[in-house]
């Protein structure tokens, strides 16, 4: 098998000259700028060791791919008690669905839709100001990135403020079953503002590390969750990580894996790698089409799928 650097250079390359990019998403004002040629692809072991193709060092708008992190810090808080308030199933319906919430008792399918990465941002502004909540979360990225350069692109939450009126519902609806807690303004804020995030491919795969080493960060030298917590962070990565189009994620690539609508992808290797890839044109699904195909390359070149080679 050719070299790592070797494998992610050649990806990267394939990927820029590809014509099919997909669509920007164009629903957040912000993110409709966004160039669609760009291209990053960036694979980090346990040494600190990266393979860098591409846009690997621009940052981006990490929009979903915080719910991976906010689920971790609410498990920290609140443990299992967490699942009274959302689910652990895949959804097979749009992200942004509110039709089995109505089904469903206002309980969110699972964390990683909008309506359950709302409730998993509800718990974690419990007794705490908005900003505190904020300050903790942007705190953790930080952290788990080696990088305090890392903030929030404000005009990326505002765009998602003014015109997030389908998550406001969401939560709104939530409400009325007591799913939501705390006023409904400040969960949406907290909740805006996280998914505003700004990273590159690169802090992006470091903040990931945990999730590949069993809980344990190896460059910060810390076990952020227990080895348990991690690999059951990791199936519903799996499952739940690209909204409905999680079956075939894992069918193609094989790997724990969750994407925003800014066009990244956060993969795990479990005990190889962890893996960031943006190219910001989307898939009917509002996963990042370049994305997947970039990783199912990666998958085959090195037989890193879960499922065997």
């Amino acid at each position: 098998m050719p070299d790592l650097d070797t494998i992610v250079r050649d990806i990267a390359e394939e990927m820029r000259a590809r014509p099919d990019r997909g669509e920007v998403a164009r629903y957040i004002p912000e993110l409709a700028g966004v160039d669609p040629q760009a291209f990053g692809l960036v694979v980090i072991d346990g040494d600190g060791r990266a393979a860098v193709g591409g846009d690997a060092d621009i940052p981006f708008s990490i929009q979903s791919i915080s719910k991976v992190f906010t689920l971790t810090l609410a498990l920290g808080m609140v443990g299992d008690r967490l699942w009274r308030r959302v689910g652990r199933e895949p959804s097979g319906s749009p992200f942004n669905s509110i039709v089995q919430l109505e089904r469903e008792n206002g309980i969110p399918r699972n964390p990683f839709i909008n309506a359950g990465a709302i409730a998993v941002t509800d718990v974690i502004l419990s007794g705490h100001q908005p900003r505190e909540a904020l300050g903790e979360i942007l705190r953790f990225m930080q952290f788990l990135a080696q990088d305090n350069g890392i903030a929030i692109d404000e005009k990326v939450a505002a765009s998602e403020k003014r015109t997030g009126f389908r998550n406001a519902a969401l939560a709104n609806y939530m409400r009325s079953f007591g799913v939501i807690e705390n006023p409904v303004d400040y969960t949406l804020g907290v909740y805006f503002h996280h998914c505003a995030i700004a990273m590159s491919c690169r802090q992006l795969a470091t903040a990931g590390l945990y999730l590949a080493y069993s809980g344990l960060h190896p460059l910060a030298g810390h076990t952020v969750i227990s080895a348990e917590r991690a690999r059951r962070i990791n199936a519903i990565m799996l499952t739940c990580g690209h909204y409905d189009g999680s079956g075939d994620f894992a069918y193609r690539v094989g790997l724990p894996g969750k994407s925003g609508v800014g066009g990244g992808i956060l993969a795990v290797a479990p005990g190889k790698a962890s893996i960031c890839v943006w190219s910001p044109g989307l898939d009917a699904a509002g996963n990042s089409h370049l994305g997947r195909i970039a990783l199912e390359m990666l998958v085959k070149r090195t037989g890193w799928s879960i499922f065997g080679v």
